[in-house]
C-alpha cells in the first residue's frame, strides 16, 4: 500500500482506524511532500512516519520548482488545468509525479536512512548502508524483508521538474597551487551512462593542499566514471594569473 502525501487535516493525530498506517497492509510506504503544518504554512500533507518506510523528498516540506512566480505555473507545459492545480496544491501534488516517474527509473530515488533532513545534508548518512537503500515510489516494496526498525525515515533529494529522478555522489577534492585565492570550483562527472552539468563544490577561500567535500545531486545515473571535469573561476580581475589545479578528486557514488 503506497500512501502519496496523506492528508493532515482532520487526520493527523487520530487512531490509527482513522488514517493510514503501516497495519493496513503487509507492506506500507508513504512519500511525504506537503508536510508543513496546515495553520499558517497550509500543509495539507501529514508529518509524522506512519508506514514500513517514509520517504521525505527534499525534507517534505517545500517541494524544488513550487515556488515558481503564479503565472508561469499557471500557464503550464501540462496545459492550464494542471498548471492551476500546480498552483493551488504544488508540494501535495509533488507525491503522485514522483510516484510515476519512479516506474520509468527503476534504479533512482535512493532514500538514505536518516534521522532528519538537516542530518541527511552532512555526511552522516552517507553512502547506503550494506543492506542498500529503498527507492522511493514504486519499488520501494524491493525492500519488503529487510526493515529493522518500526520506522525508517528516508530522505533525498529531487529536481525541480520531471525528470524529476537524481542520483547522490560525494565529491572530495584537493586543490593544489602556489597562493590561496578567491574564487569558486565546479566539478562535472561523465560516466558510462551519461555526464552531469557542472556542479559548484566551494566558494569563497580557496587555500591550496586543502580538501573540499560536496554533494552532487545528479540528473543522470552516470555509471562508471570515466572522467572528472575540474574548472576554477577566479571571480575577480587579478593581474598575477594565480593558477590553481586538482590534486585529487575522489567521486564516491550513494549506492555502492
Amino acid at each position: 500500500l503506497s500512501g502519496l502525501d496523506p492528508a493532515q487535516p482532520y487526520f493527523q493525530g487520530t487512531p490509527i482506524e482513522v488514517r493510514l498506517d503501516k497495519s493496513d497492509a503487509e507492506f506500507v510506504d508513504v512519500i511525504h511532500t506537503d508536510s508543513a503544518p496546515t495553520i499558517p504554512y497550509l500543509g495539507f500533507g501529514i508529518s509524522p512516519a506512519i508506514g514500513h518506510l517514509d520517504f521525505y523528498p527534499n525534507g517534505g516540506k517545500q517541494m524544488p520548482g513550487c515556488g515558481k512566480n503564479p503565472v508561469s505555473q499557471i500557464i503550464d507545459l501540462d496545459g492550464i488545468w494542471e498548471g492551476t492545480r500546480d498552483f493551488v496544491a504544488c508540494n501535495h501534488l509533488r507525491s503522485y509525479k514522483y510516484y510515476s516517474d519512479s516506474i520509468i527509473y527503476p534504479d533512482g530515488f535512493l532514500g538514505y536512512s536518516c534521522a532528519s533532513y538537516d542530518v541527511f545534508e552532512t555526511e552522516r548518512c552517507f553512502p547506503c548502508p550494506q543492506e542498500g537503500c529503498p527507492n522511493m515510489g514504486h519499488f520501494a516494496d524491493k525492500f519488503k524483508g529487510k526493515i529493522k526498525n518500526d520506522f525508517l525515515k528516508l530522505y533525498l533529494n529531487t529536481g525541480e521538474a520531471k525528470d524529476f529522478a537524481l542520483w547522490r555522489y560525494k565529491v572530495t577534492v584537493t586543490l593544489s597551487g602556489k597562493s590561496k585565492v578567491k574564487g569558486y570550483v565546479n566539478i562535472a562527472l561523465y560516466g558510462s551512462g551519461g555526464n552531469t552539468r557542472q556542479h559548484r563544490i566551494v566558494k569563497g577561500t580557496l587555500q591550496p593542499d586543502n580538501t573540499y567535500t560536496s554533494f552532487i545531486d545528479a540528473e543522470v545515473n552516470i555509471g562508471t566514471v570515466t572522467k572528472v571535469k575540474f574548472l576554477w573561476n577566479n571571480n575577480r580581475l587579478n593581474p598575477t594569473f594565480p593558477k590553481l589545479g586538482a590534486a585529487t578528486v575522489t567521486v564516491q557514488s550513494g549506492e555502492n
